[in-house]
């Protein structure tokens, strides 16, 4: 619940006021997104753990269940892949470390963060209604946009135009 300032853009000599708290409380988000068609899940949730992972895994693929799912991961201690099921419609793509740019979901999470600047909070409720209202409402061109790295949509057209 801690706010992140910002910058805003205020007439010349005229210093913005923002309110602040200083309160450590956090919420989590997992969520896959696709740089083809936008489409998204996402869970808010209270941790990060393997366990958590492997359960997201399991309720993404029962999202859509026809569909084969590549989950860009980076290496995140919870990303670890010892011992955790994999469901068989999802495909587990690793990253290199230090590439953010290449994880898809970490452009929504920073397009996220740079709505959040300069927001206070009273509750966590409050802050999780406002993440569930601003995931919620992220239109699919917008997500096609944000995650739409030229690296995966060459290798996924070229890989279905045959």
């Amino acid at each position: 619940m801690m706010n992140h300032i910002g910058r805003y853009l205020t007439a010349s000599g005229v210093k913005p006021i923002v309110s602040y708290q200083h309160i450590f409380k956090t919420t989590y988000l997992y969520g896959s997104y696709s740089p083809i068609n936008g489409d998204s899940f996402v869970w808010e949730i209270n941790g990060v753990n393997t366990t958590i992972f492997e359960a997201y895994l399991k309720g993404f693929s029962q999202y859509k269940p026809k569909e084969y799912k590549i989950v860009v991961i980076d290496n995140a201690g919870f990303h670890s892949t010892k011992n955790i099921e994999v469901p068989d419609n999802i495909y587990l793509l690793r990253i290199p470390p230090y590439n953010p740019e290449l994880n898809p979901c970490e452009q929504v999470w920073q397009y996220i963060k740079n709505r959040f600047k300069n927001q206070r909070f009273e509750t966590m409720h409050d802050l999780k209604e406002w993440l569930k209202q601003t995931v919620n409402h992220m239109q699919m061109q917008t997500i096609k946009s944000i995650t739409g790295n030229h690296h995966y949509l060459n290798a996924f057209y070229t890989a279905f135009k045959n």
